[in-house]
Parts: C-alpha cells; structure tokens; sequence
C-alpha cells in the first residue's frame, strides 16, 4: 500500500504597507493575491509569487506540499 501525500490548501496573501499614492494595486494568480504597496514594491512581490509558483510547475510539486522551511527557503532562493 502506497502512502499518500498529504496536501493542504495553501494561499499566499502579499500586502504591501507603503502605498503612499492612493493608488490601488491588487494582482492574482495562482496560489496568490498580492494587494496595494507601492509600485515597486507590489511589482516585487507579484514577480516572486510568479517565480514561486514557476519553480514548483518545474518540481512538479503544489505549494500545499511545502513544509514551512521548505517555502521559506524557496522564497528567499526567488525573492
């Protein structure tokens, strides 16, 4: 018998503090909404949710499968 992998729901949610423009940002994709920031800073976060989720499609991997060392390591590695 085969164990299963065990795969929670996972969502990262990125939300920038330093929106100093009044102008509302919000960006979504798989596995992620990042809302507000600044223009850099939404920009940065959005292009590491990407990239995140880029490099999981490569490991044939999901983002519920991480464990929380293996997302925070990853998340470093790609932003």
């Amino acid at each position: 018998m085969r164990a299963h992998r065990h795969e929670s729901p996972a969502h990262i949610i990125g939300l920038g503090l330093d929106n100093r423009d009044g102008h509302v940002r919000i960006s979504q994709g798989e596995n992620f909404h990042v809302f507000s920031g600044a223009a850099e800073t939404h920009e940065h976060m959005t292009a590491a949710c990407l990239k995140l989720n880029e490099r999981l499609a490569r490991q044939g991997r999901k983002l519920g499968e991480l464990s929380h060392a293996e997302f925070v390591a990853l998340l470093t590695e790609v932003g």
